[in-house]
């Protein structure tokens, strides 16, 4: 392992991310609030820590290895995520303990948007616009950024890009290099953003908050300005623009680059993947609003359909903004909605979960095996599309299941330890592994009121959950270390 390469790349890549502290300056500046001084120590800081790790190694000039890319994706997220944290604890308003500012960084980064802050209306505009960029940065992964400048260094960008995407596509490219993959991602991550704050603002919205909610619905983070989230501005056309981009964004981004170097559509509407994805939200939605209406939550069917829909596409493409309280809904739709996360959205996506394909993958394989067992002698391919997958693709994604499911299981038990019920812990661990935000229980609303080991083991799930379990659990393996 290249040690001095990855202090390198570390070091560089928070020299960058100092940079993101100044739009959060800029707008301190133009409303006059009290985050001005903190954003400015906290870019010197982040700043001055990256160039003092950058400066002894800046002439080392190795190739990146595979393993070191593990090590760097996992160093840079944690502490991207404790620099992120800067802000939030420097800044008198509001007051933050270090283990609720990094906790509600790590949130914004890994976009998860579980927060642990109340009374966001009175917060100052600067604090607000951080936490809205930070899901933006991390929507489609600082990681994937940085990799369009490292070949600039000397540095080969696969093995980052590799590390970083989420999904079974690891070994892809949409382009012959590196350096063009990570461009054409973040350019169709732009338009995505720039087309999103245009329908926001056309819709009525101010320029602050559509500029801010275009950050976290394209990032499905679920962040939003205002306590209410998207219910705090009572419009149907709203709702649909959001819905319509939150849809969007959970689409393989592979289709997006496709549909835009071809200028064609029909790779939309060929790619099972995202047939399964539609269908899945259909059934769930036709079961919550149909649930809603029939139980008296709501007396007219369209307004069962008009927040049930929203839920559903919220809460499945793990975005998290919310019309309703859903935790007050009668007990089966909630439970419903949170486990509709676990399957979230396609694979290459910004979405969270365990992802579309692997969900189909198993249930393919599921219907293999009963046929196997009614034609012992035959053979039977699982096929996705027109196309074969191979075993072994099909045993990691049983590999990545199991282990979703034991991680799930072990962290429950753990908070519920700290003292969490059962609801609340489940619901919690589900909204962090999930990249989810809001849960059932005592974090319905805000995550305030839990402990701080409570919320240290909600991180390490957030973490987990945005690098996809195996980039982070293969640094706790013996046989990583070993030369």
């Amino acid at each position: 392992m290249h040690s001095s390469v990855i202090l390198r790349v570390v070091g560089v890549l928070l020299m960058l991310f100092s940079f993101s502290m100044v739009p959060p300056i800029l707008v301190a500046t133009i409303y006059q609030d009290v985050g001005l001084q903190p954003f400015f120590a906290a870019f010197l800081i982040t700043l001055l820590t990256g160039l003092f790790i950058w400066l002894p190694v800046q002439h080392k000039k190795q190739e990146l290895r595979t393993r070191d890319g593990f090590v760097v994706v996992v160093l840079f997220w944690t502490v991207l995520a404790l620099s992120g944290s800067l802000p939030f604890y420097l800044s008198p308003q509001p007051e933050m303990s270090f283990t609720d500012a990094f906790f509600e960084s790590l949130s914004g980064l890994t976009t998860t948007g579980a927060t642990v802050l109340t009374g966001l209306d009175g917060l100052p505009k600067s604090i607000l616009f951080y936490r809205q960029q930070l899901q933006w940065l991390g929507g489609m992964g600082i990681v994937v950024l940085a990799v369009a400048v490292l070949p600039m260094l000397g540095i080969g960008g696969m093995q980052l890009y590799r590390a970083e995407t989420p999904g079974p596509i690891k070994d892809s490219k949409l382009t012959p290099r590196i350096k063009e993959t990570a461009k054409a991602l973040w350019y169709i991550y732009l338009t995505l953003t720039t087309a999103c704050f245009l329908a926001y603002w056309a819709a009525g919205m101010g320029v602050f908050d559509a500029l801010c909610h275009s950050f976290s619905t394209v990032a499905i983070g679920g962040f939003s300005t205002h306590d209410k989230s998207i219910g705090f501005f009572d419009s149907p056309l709203i709702e649909a623009i959001t819905m319509v981009f939150m849809l969007a964004s959970a689409v393989n981004f592979a289709l997006h680059f496709m549909t835009r170097h071809r200028r064609s559509l029909r790779h939309y509407f060929r790619d099972p993947e995202l047939k399964t994805m539609l269908g899945i939200m259909a059934s769930i939605s036709l079961i919550v609003c149909t649930g809603l209406y029939l139980s008296g939550t709501y007396d007219s069917p369209l307004e069962a359909l008009r927040y049930g829909l929203f839920e559903t596409i919220s809460i499945a493409t793990t975005t998290g903004y919310g019309l309703k309280d859903f935790s007050v809904w009668p007990s089966l739709i909630p439970i419903a909605l949170i486990m509709a996360s676990f399957i979230g959205a396609c694979a290459g996506s910004t979405g969270g979960g365990i992802k579309v394909i692997r969900a189909l993958l198993l249930f393919k394989q599921g219907g293999r095996e009963v046929r196997r067992l009614i034609h012992p002698n035959a053979v039977f391919l699982v096929k996705v599309g027109n196309s074969a997958v191979p075993d072994r693709v099909i045993e990691a994604v049983w590999g990545f299941v199991g282990a979703y499911i034991a991680l799930f299981i072990v962290l429950m038990l753990a908070v519920m330890a700290t003292g969490l019920d059962f609801i609340t812990g489940f619901s919690a661990v589900a909204a962090s592994l999930n990249n989810l935000g809001p849960g059932l229980g005592s974090v319905a609303s805000h995550y305030g009121d839990i402990s701080s080991p409570t919320k240290w083991i909600l991180c390490f799930a957030m973490l987990l959950g945005r690098l996809e379990i195996f980039t982070l659990l293969i640094l706790f393996s013996p046989t990583f270390w070993r030369r």
